[in-house]
């Protein structure tokens, strides 16, 4: 993918937000980026890119007059800006927009409940981020939580590339 940069005219360039800028935001960001390095390992982490408010206004913070957006390694994003909220919403705005971005760009649902192979949405249980399922065809598989955001990576089983052969052996 070409550089997002080349799309935009100088001063409505995105630029990267550099560590500290938006402690919030970022650490949310941690979190998603768990998950994207264990359901798709050979991405790159997604990052956090500031675009002058489109609309002239104050931005996410009110004062700096900038907007955030959730982009892929390389710059390029899908879906709309992140609107300011408590640490429960920002973890998971973060992981919507994450979602909007990684899907749209990569053509592929993420992340995948690995119970029923569909792909998952962000949503809010009990004051905390999650990964939703929308459950099987059948009444006996209702929608569930999947995970909290942040900890898909505790539901990935490590790769045994021998334990067939050892089932072979016995």
């Amino acid at each position: 993918m070409p550089d997002v940069n080349s799309y935009f005219p100088d001063p409505f360039r995105p630029r990267p937000v550099l560590p500290g800028e938006y402690p919030l935001w970022e650490e949310a960001l941690g979190l998603v980026n768990r998950d994207l390095a264990a359901t798709l390992p050979d991405q790159e982490p997604l990052r956090l890119m500031a675009l002058p408010a489109w609309d002239g206004g104050g931005g996410l913070d009110g004062s700096r007059g900038e907007d955030l957006y959730v982009t892929m390694a390389n710059g390029a994003w899908q879906g709309n800006c992140l609107e300011a909220g408590d640490e429960n919403y920002a973890v998971g705005a973060v992981a919507d927009a994450a979602q909007e971005t990684v899907s749209e760009l990569l053509w592929q649902a993420w992340p995948v409940c690995g119970e029923h192979g569909i792909g998952m949405h962000a949503r809010m249980a009990d004051g905390q981020a999650v990964w939703m399922c929308a459950g099987g065809r059948s009444p006996r598989e209702p929608e569930h939580v999947r995970a909290a955001v942040g900890a898909l990576d505790t539901l990935v089983r490590p790769h045994r590339p021998h334990r067939k052969q050892r089932r072979r052996e016995r």
